[in-house]
């Protein structure tokens, strides 16, 4: 009987191989999977569903002349995960001429939460100083925009929200 040396090596190589391309095809498949949400979140502002959601935030005489009011409404997401955070806030003012404004809670500057302060008639983002008069303008601080402002109606005595679903950044409503 003879030894066939040379056959064990091929076999070892073959082997190798296989194994090599197993994994690098196995590391593929799960970056590829993985990778499935990432892409989806980048591309669903792009074309994703866009459509927009009357939302009710309470009744007219909820909202006195001259002064802000702090209402929180259920988000619009169609997401399950979004169930942890299922609802936003806004701010409404009702102006002399008896007209109202939504102003988003988010600074435009990183979308932090802007809080009204009653004392100075001003929101204030505690973040990086940014400040915004009460129409929503900019006041000071490293914003440049004003404040988002949701589309207001108001029929029958109910208040409403034009919303969307809301995104994880500050970029839309």
């Amino acid at each position: 009987m003879s030894c066939n040396c040379e056959n064990d090596e091929n076999k070892k190589k073959s082997r190798r191989s296989f194994l090599r391309k197993l994994s690098i095809g196995l590391g593929g498949l799960i970056g590829a999977a993985m990778s499935v949400p990432l892409i989806d979140a980048i591309l669903e502002p792009v074309v994703g569903n866009r459509k927009k959601t009357w939302r009710k935030i309470g009744v007219s005489s909820d909202f006195k002349v001259g002064k802000m009011t702090h209402v929180r409404f259920r988000n619009a997401s169609t997401y399950d995960w979004s169930k942890k955070i299922e609802e936003s806030e806004a701010y409404l003012y009702r102006n002399r001429d008896n007209t109202l404004k939504a102003f988003k809670v988010n600074c435009s500057h990183l979308g932090c939460p802007v809080r009204w302060q009653e004392g100075s008639h001003m929101f204030l983002c505690p973040c990086h100083g940014g400040a915004f008069y009460s129409d929503g303008k900019r006041a000071a601080g490293p914003p440049n925009r004003p404040l988002y402002q949701y589309e207001v109606r108001e029929e029958n005595g109910i208040v409403e929200l034009l919303t969307g679903r809301i995104p994880i950044t500050n970029i839309d409503v």
